[in-house]
């Protein structure tokens, strides 16, 4: 809290167009401190955050993590699974902040007993819990010592005015929120994620760091929302979460050349890599850093790291007898470099040949008329798989004229067995509630 102490005049967090110093964060951490005491909250406590970033939130989450208690955050996003995660993470207290950032508490009459619960309390140390999205299966429960996690924080960084576009349950949010604070930045929060909504609080607040994913940066692209705002304060727009198509990438830069593009790595079983792109305008970047170790096995990229989960609360163990964490994610190396493919679960195998969605995404994305496209498997009795695309349009016109001419320019550009077989159009498609594309 140092930190915030030697700050104490400045901007902490924008909630609702109402601005938050340091001094005001300082207070309500402690008074969070005094009510965490009086309500018998002890150490190691299972404490359930239901919130979105709002500056009792904010505060609370600092509170709970001093006093050693173990977090799980969730927002609206979970909605139907809430029932089935609050089973899963056996929570005995819940903190229930409503949109007017009021705090209701409800006990349960849950019993924590999970074995990771009690090392975490014989360590005396705070615990982080995060579900996985689960796009492609049921949700995974990962149990942090959320000290790991904090150790990368406590080297001095560049201080910047940031967007909290990522979720608070989510890895990537958590990772902004804590890198704003450790070096008195500010967080600028959004009612919602729209690329208006996102735009206008850049000008209004002179954001200069925006983390968010390739389906967002595509959102803005189409919806030209740019055009309407200045958002010169722009430094760096990072992006993670997915692959980035190429064409998309090309586009935003072509736009906005002097805003660094900054490629992420990162994951709720390990936490999130230092990263450094080639140039704005590649998706190869080197990944690693402090606390973090890298390594390529048949394809497959796998970390070690000292912020690594300490596994999950309802599967099994998935570290190598070493410690590796196996990604899941096929990437190719260049020397220092690697980009990333996509989920190996997301490979369509044609008759032998691996296609990954991302790379026939982003030439469909070079395609006139198409505003969004998601690449799927499909079993065929001849070839396995067969490629097929669903592709939602920027304005209509004649399906068959747009499928012939879009299978053309698909095989100017691709191999043979990469171009879409089958395509739909369905102007319904919609990214998750992280912005990620949902190709289940």
């Amino acid at each position: 809290m140092k930190i915030f102490e030697e700050n104490k005049n400045k901007d902490a967090i924008v909630w609702k167009d109402k601005v938050f110093d340091y001094k005001w964060l300082l207070e309500r951490i402690n008074y969070w401190n005094e009510i965490i005491l009086s309500e018998k909250i002890r150490i190691g406590t299972v404490t359930v955050l239901e919130a979105e970033f709002s500056p009792n939130s904010v505060a609370l989450f600092l509170s709970l993590i001093e006093n050693s208690c173990i977090v799980v955050p969730l927002t609206r996003s979970v909605g139907a699974k809430k029932a089935e995660f609050m089973e899963i993470v056996q929570g005995e207290v819940s903190f229930i902040i409503d949109s007017y950032d009021n705090v209701k508490i409800n006990r349960t009459q849950n019993i924590a007993n999970h074995e990771f619960y009690h090392k975490l309390k014989r360590m005396n140390c705070p615990g982080l819990i995060l579900f996985s999205s689960g796009s492609t299966g049921k949700s995974k429960a990962s149990i942090h010592n959320i000290s790991g996690i904090l150790e990368k924080f406590k080297v001095a960084r560049h201080r910047f005015r940031t967007i909290t576009f990522l979720l608070y349950d989510h890895i990537g949010g958590i990772n902004t929120m804590l890198y704003a604070l450790s070096n008195a930045g500010c967080i600028v929060t959004v009612q919602n994620n729209s690329p208006d909504e996102v735009l206008k609080a850049i000008e209004k607040y002179k954001v200069e760091l925006l983390p968010t994913s390739p389906t967002f940066i595509n959102l803005i692209l189409l919806s030209e929302a740019y055009n309407h705002y200045d958002i010169s304060s722009l430094k760096i727009l990072t992006y993670g979460t997915e692959p980035m198509p190429e064409s998309t990438l090309r586009n935003f830069h072509a736009l906005f050349p002097n805003v660094k593009m900054l490629q992420t790595y990162g994951l709720s079983e390990v936490g999130i890599l230092r990263s450094k792109s080639k140039s704005s305008d590649s998706i190869w970047l080197k990944v690693g850093g402090e606390g973090f170790q890298t390594r390529v096995v048949d394809g497959i990229l796998e970390i070690k790291a000292k912020s690594a989960m300490l596994g999950y609360l309802n599967a099994p163990n998935p570290f190598t007898e070493d410690g590796w964490f196996h990604t899941g994610d096929a990437v190719i190396v260049d020397g220092e470099y690697i980009k990333v493919l996509g989920r190996k679960s997301e490979l369509i195998n044609v008759g032998g040949e691996k296609v990954y969605p991302a790379e026939v995404e982003s030439v469909i994305h070079e395609f006139k008329n198409v505003r969004d496209v998601i690449v799927y498997g499909e079993r065929n009795a001849i070839i396995g798989n067969a490629v097929c695309a669903k592709i939602s349009l920027l304005n209509d016109e004649d399906h068959k004229n747009f499928v012939i001419g879009l299978k053309k320019h698909c095989n100017s550009k691709l191999e043979k067995f990469k171009v879409p077989i089958k395509i739909v159009i369905d102007n319904d498609i919609v990214p998750s509630r992280r912005f990620k594309k949902l190709r289940s």
